[in-house]
């Protein structure tokens, strides 16, 4: 029998509720015994506690995707508020661009746009980035490059995210955007649930806009983000979402991407 989207989206934020609350045990007892005084006189400390901290953060990355996955069952509109979207895009790629030879590849920014208002949800649109960038970084090998665009055309914002990586098989871009109900095309360990995508999906559709994916084997892919150019006036939502939890974001978004080296202590100053 084929699973049903709604029922499975909102029984994942309970699962999630039930988890975190665990993992902030868990991570609470990992800071006491790896404080990081102590890591800081230790290198061998700060690299066994720097695994440590990169499986928390790919756990805390999946609960995260479970606690959004509500958002699959609701195809009404986000709360919007006008935002330069220049300004959020580079920001983000600056912080993961710092990131980027840990693995080996170059991130780029292209815009020729300064400033650009546009009615946006800054919260959902950044996860959706972070989520892109994460799956351009896992299938980019050392020596490739990914390449972020922003430019506006016919009263539409596009924001591509290309890789120089392995590509996606024709067959599989067919469901690229519906893994989580098809456990055949998920994607192997460690690369998660088949979540991050679907979200993206909905986050674009909760923006008035839609997600497309292009790719040929051998021959990297681009996903392009197409939004309506568009001001609401100013409306600004009441309880922002904050998907981190008070962690680093960037490293949360990559968890899955980066190495360990990324999370010693050395590599976050």
């Amino acid at each position: 029998m084929e699973p049903d989207q709604n029922n499975l989206a909102s029984l994942f934020p309970s699962v999630a509720a039930q988890l975190r609350g665990a993992m902030s045990n868990l991570y609470l007892a990992a800071s006491q015994l790896c404080p990081a005084a102590a890591r800081e006189l230790d290198p061998e400390l700060d690299a066994r506690a720097a695994l440590l901290d990169q499986s928390y953060y790919q756990l805390l990355r999946l609960v995260t995707n479970l606690s959004a996955a509500a958002r699959l069952a609701d195809d009404g509109p986000f709360p919007l508020q006008d935002r330069d979207i220049v300004a959020l895009v580079s920001e983000l790629c600056s912080r993961t661009a710092a990131l980027a030879p840990l693995r080996g590849i170059e991130l780029r920014f292209l815009c020729a746009m300064e400033q650009h208002i546009c009615a946006l949800d800054p919260e959902s649109l950044e996860q959706l980035l972070y989520h892109l960038l994460s799956n351009a970084f896992k299938f980019t090998p050392a020596g490739g490059t990914v390449t972020v665009e922003l430019r506006s055309a016919r009263k539409q914002l596009l924001l591509s995210v290309t890789d120089t990586g392995c590509g996606i098989p024709e067959d599989r871009l067919l469901t690229l955007f519906d893994r989580y109900l098809h456990g055949e095309n998920r994607d192997p360990l460690p690369h998660g649930m088949g979540l991050g995508l679907p979200l993206c999906r909905r986050i674009a559709e909760g923006h008035g806009g839609m997600l497309m994916a292009e790719s040929r084997p051998g021959k990297g892919t681009r996903f392009t983000l197409a939004l309506p150019d568009r001001q609401v006036g100013g409306s600004v939502r009441d309880v922002p979402f904050d998907y981190s939890g008070g962690f680093n974001r960037t490293l949360l978004a990559l968890a899955d991407a980066l190495p360990a080296d990324a999370f010693l202590l050395r590599s976050q100053t």
